[in-house]
């Protein structure tokens, strides 16, 4: 089934009855951009569990909350905490938080996530800026009945991420002396980690990196009308000829440390808006 204007405007009213703001930009945290809730001049922070249909996250990184106010004198609504297909979601659950996002009025969605690197030129704790997305997911949140008023049958896809905020992104990093990179994320359903054999074929199929999130969101954001930066900080080396076993507390952590610099772009972004 598809997502339905009633869902979504019942979550949006629930969010009016302590928050009359509009949003400029949609910001959803993922591993690597957790403490830039802390930036937030908050006028009013509402825990998912008070947002009706909303679902609850699981990640232990993950806090489940919505912080309305403003970053950088830009107002803004920023979902703490996303949902995962890995965690047994719904797609239309999933990808919920974009739809809110748009609901409240907001035409800009920053996303971020961290991912393993399948560029042999990237290092552990450099970030991307994603330009292009390849769904291995076997998924969509968009089949089943479409809602016209939620956005067109059949979306085209072919710039989800906006190229003008992919600039201000680097004219951001430049200032702050870091390196930013471009390229392609695959996303795959997880859990478990990907084999040799499934490294050696996203490279070949041009992806630069792959993940367990944001494909999702994207679509939604696509289908919606948001234009969409996606960033990605690189937390392991994905290359199948050089493999190292690497387990979820090391990814989390070259997150968190790359943390930082994901911070100095988001709000280099922020002030250009």
């Amino acid at each position: 089934m598809g997502e339905s204007k009633e869902r979504v405007d019942g979550c949006v009213a629930a969010v009016r009855e302590r928050w009359q703001g509009e949003p400029r930009v949609g910001i959803i945290l993922g591993t690597g951009l957790g403490k830039l809730s802390e930036e937030i001049r908050a006028e009013v922070t509402i825990p998912y569990s008070d947002i009706p249909t909303m679902p609850r996250p699981t990640q232990e990184t993950h806090h489940g909350r919505l912080v309305l106010g403003t970053l950088c004198d830009v107002p803004v609504a920023v979902m703490d905490g996303r949902f995962h297909f890995y965690e047994g979601f719904d797609p239309l659950d999933v990808t919920l938080p974009v739809r809110i996002i748009r609901g409240l009025g907001a035409d800009v969605l920053i996303v971020s996530n961290v991912a393993g690197g399948l560029n042999r030129y990237y290092e552990i704790g450099d970030v991307v800026a994603i330009e292009d997305q390849i769904n291995l997911m076997g998924i969509n949140p968009l089949i089943g009945p479409n809602d016209d008023e939620l956005g067109p049958r059949f979306p085209d896809m072919i710039e989800p991420y906006d190229h003008d905020l992919i600039d201000l992104a680097e004219e951001a990093a430049l200032a702050n002396n870091i390196r930013l990179h471009r390229g392609v994320y695959a996303a795959m359903t997880g859990p478990c980690l990907e084999t040799r054999a499934e490294y050696r074929m996203l490279q070949i199929l041009g992806a630069d990196l792959i993940g367990m999130s944001t494909v999702p969101e994207v679509i939604v954001a696509v289908h919606a009308g948001l234009r969409t930066l996606g960033l990605s900080v690189v937390s392991d080396r994905c290359l199948p000829d050089a493999l190292e076993p690497v387990d979820i507390e090391t990814i989390i952590r070259a997150g968190e440390e790359a943390e930082p610099k994901l911070k100095k772009i988001v709000m280099g972004v922020m002030d250009k808006l």
